[in-house]
């Protein structure tokens, strides 16, 4: 299996990327991986070489550049990591680039699944239980269509099912309520098109029930899919930064958070999302992973293991499946 990973995107590239790498290489032997950007900052930290190649280049696509980069930098890393998959000779890519840059090179350069009308980007957030949810979209697309969420809740349950290992993924629509005709037409009408669709739907979910875990897989528009994302993220991250001022607020509650630190970080694990690995782009003709942009070693390890997943499962083919049968039933029709 040959993965292409874009070496000089995010906050900490090229160092915990080739980190990750190594590390993958050393859990994995069926994998091999091309780093692709700058050979000479790559080296600085590559220590280990076997099956682990690079694809050298100094152009970047930066965190500040529009979507239109894509086209203007053709020899920037994310984009010759998109091209060597769109050339066979890499299976899948990663990036913790720029996020819209990575969508437009999904597009221009991978290219979707025919009767994928757009693709979505799917993390999968933290319970309580651990288990964990996929949500999408968070921001692939702004607006979206009843048709679209459809074609989002079945690649999220094939992914569910196939890459995480749960039966029957309870499939959920993000709404303002639980009951049937709640929300606005888009709710309204993706309700009735995921109720008649063979999905395990279980009907509209609400945003504060979703960190209990009460679906495996959460449809959504890109717009409310983001901002429940960062509302996410930002309320855990402010959670953790009012314990440890209280904790650290007197000599007795230090010794007790001393005594409870093992405990706090299995907590902060939980309830990080880049343990799960990155946010897949659904909907392209190959995988395509979205790391975090602050991705430190582990989390771009964590990222590999879900592309290697994605491929040895052949997510891709079965979403591509699953729009040739859905297709096939219209026309019947």
């Amino acid at each position: 299996m040959k993965l292409a990973i874009d070496a000089m995107g995010g906050d900490n590239a090229p160092k915990e990327i080739v980190l990750g790498a190594m590390k993958a290489v050393q859990t994995f032997s069926d994998i091999h991986i091309t780093l692709v950007g700058d050979e000479n900052k790559i080296n600085e930290t590559l220590t280990r070489h076997e099956r682990i190649s690079i694809l050298h280049t100094t152009e970047v696509i930066l965190a500040t550049d529009e979507v239109k980069a894509v086209r203007r930098k053709k020899n920037a890393s994310m984009v010759l990591s998109a091209q060597a998959v769109a050339d066979g000779l890499a299976d899948a890519c990663i990036s913790a680039g720029n996020t819209g840059a990575l969508v437009a090179a999904g597009l221009f350069v991978v290219g979707r699944i025919d009767g994928i009308a757009r693709p979505a980007l799917a993390p999968t957030l933290p319970t309580i239980d651990g288990v964990g949810f996929l949500l999408l979209d968070v921001g692939a697309n702004v607006d979206a269509k009843p048709e679209q969420l459809l074609q989002y809740a079945f690649m999220g349950s094939i992914y569910s099912e196939k890459v995480r290992g749960i039966k029957r993924p309870r499939v959920g629509l993000l709404n303002i309520g639980t009951e049937e005709k709640k929300g606005n037409e888009l709710t309204k009408q993706t309700f009735e098109l995921l109720k008649n669709a063979n999905l395990n739907f279980i009907g509209n979910v609400e945003a504060r029930d979703l960190l209990e875990g009460v679906a495996d897989v959460v449809v959504t528009d890109g717009f409310t899919g983001n901002m429940v994302l960062k509302t996410t993220e930002g309320t855990a991250l402010a959670m953790f930064k009012m314990l440890k001022t209280t904790l650290m607020s007197s000599f007795k509650s230090k010794l007790a958070a001393a005594v409870l630190k093992p405990n706090f970080k299995t907590l902060k694990n939980t309830m990080d999302y880049s343990e799960y690995g990155g946010a897949g782009l659904f909907g392209f003709k190959a995988p395509v992973i979205k790391a975090h942009g602050s991705s430190n070693g582990q989390a771009i390890f964590n990222a590999i293991r879900q592309t290697r997943d994605m491929v040895s499962n052949d997510v891709v083919g079965l979403i591509k499946q699953k729009m040739e049968d859905i297709n096939t039933a219209k026309i019947d029709r």
